[in-house]
């Protein structure tokens, strides 16, 4: 079981761990800004890891991919865009 799960994580991981190195060292963006940090780093993510699940020998269905899409921006978006709305909240 944590070997499957293993093998699903590690593309994304290193597709983040390419994300977050583009936002903070290339582009010199606020990685917690939702746009357009987060969003670099969620477009890394999916794109990266569906590479690299490509280049593995994993699957890419379309289904697969609308649901990692989606649960990566609710994970990856989702906490930037609450920070947002806290801070022009309080502002």
């Amino acid at each position: 079981m944590l070997t499957g799960l293993l093998k699903t994580v590690w593309p994304f991981a290193i597709g983040l761990i390419v994300g977050w190195v583009l936002v903070v060292a290339v582009a010199k963006v606020v990685p917690t800004a939702l746009v357009p940090g987060g969003v670099i780093i969620w477009a890394s993510t999916l794109v990266g890891g569906m590479l690299l699940r490509v280049v593995s020998g994993q699957g890419t269905a379309v289904s697969f991919i609308i649901v990692a899409a989606t649960v990566l921006a609710v994970f990856l978006l989702g906490w930037r865009a609450l920070l947002l709305l806290k801070s022009s909240a309080a502002a």
